[in-house]
């Protein structure tokens, strides 16, 4: 470049000054944000813990959620370009017209997505929770598991079984008698039963896939494509990570998103959590939760999943 300036006829001094400032030029490029949702910091504390944070090329902007119903909000007015959502809030939130394809997938032990009754509930199967009140979250995965625990036993949600709450709402209604059982998800299943606040009435195993994602807007995914793919394999290294030292990701987990360590640990260790492609039994799966929901009239026309999905990222080597 020198050579060339000086055959322009500029002088050295010239020459030095013009590398200067394409060098400043250069490092004064702004770094991509990379806008990441989370619900109650686990995905965080998942990458904290295991210093997968360290080294990045991009910046991350972090907004929390109690739950997937207004990540999902965030999702639609593009507030965070991705986050962590479950199979049954994505539906739902297709549905609405959110524009997002789910882009990892990960499967685990569905136990901890239950129906939760207080310790000294008289409720034994779901049979029993015929004409009984239930809070959950509309459109979530504990709604979605109410509904399978009910179909289970033969029965169909009345106009007044679900009493529609947040999680921190929902748990101290069922603590003070206002409903009848709680259906919720990891990790408030586990913070209630080790805190002897509820017990699990009905599981999810047997009746959910276990199946949740992280999901991005289209506009995220045409334009931070690279960024997301790396992030996407943090996560995966970090869960892996996680397997491998339990104790310590358990501690650090209950000390980032501030719950009792033991709580931590058994919904940690108990769901299983695994990386998995976008294959054909991903696609069943999901297609027969979307199918459930249009049969129990919560969706007005048929949702193909195939067209949910970015199939493009590889879960990890």
């Amino acid at each position: 470049m020198k050579r060339r300036q000086l055959a322009l006829g500029l002088p050295a001094w010239a020459a030095a000054s013009a590398i200067g400032a394409a060098s400043m030029t250069a490092q004064a490029q702004p770094r991509t944000v990379l806008k990441a949702g989370d619900q109650k910091g686990g995905l965080r504390a998942l990458l904290e813990a295991a210093n997968e944070l360290q080294g990045l090329a991009y910046d991350i902007q972090w907004a929390e959620f109690p739950a997937a119903a207004p990540l999902a909000e965030a999702l639609n007015a593009e507030a965070v370009d991705f986050g962590p959502i479950g199979d049954a809030p994505l539906i739902f939130a297709l549905a609405n017209g959110v524009r997002i394809k789910a882009f990892a997938v990960n499967r685990s032990d569905p136990y901890g997505t239950a129906v939760l009754v207080r310790p000294d509930s008289a409720l034994k199967t779901a049979a029993d929770l015929k004409g009984k009140r239930i809070g959950t979250n509309r459109g979530s995965i504990g709604h979605f598991i109410a509904l399978k625990a009910l179909a289970s036993a033969g029965l169909k949600p009345e106009a007044d079984t679900f009493r529609f709450l947040p999680p921190p709402d929902a748990k101290l209604a069922l603590t003070q008698g206002a409903i009848d059982a709680w259906a919720t998800w990891e990790p408030y299943t586990a913070m209630a039963e080790t805190a002897g606040q509820a017990r699990v009435l009905v599981s999810g195993r047997g009746l959910s896939s276990g199946l949740s994602f992280l999901a991005a807007t289209e506009t995220a995914l045409a334009g931070k494509r690279a960024v997301l793919h790396d992030f996407a394999q943090r996560v995966v290294r970090a869960q892996r990570w996680s397997y491998q030292h339990v104790p310590e990701f358990a501690g650090a987990l209950a000390r980032i998103i501030g719950i009792a360590p033991d709580a931590a640990r058994l919904q940690f260790e108990r769901r299983a959590q695994r990386w998995i492609a976008v294959d054909a039994q991903v696609l069943a799966d999901q297609q027969r939760t979307a199918d459930f929901f249009l049969e129990a009239g919560l969706l007005k026309q048929r949702l193909d999943v195939r067209n949910t999905f970015d199939s493009g990222f590889a879960p990890g080597a």
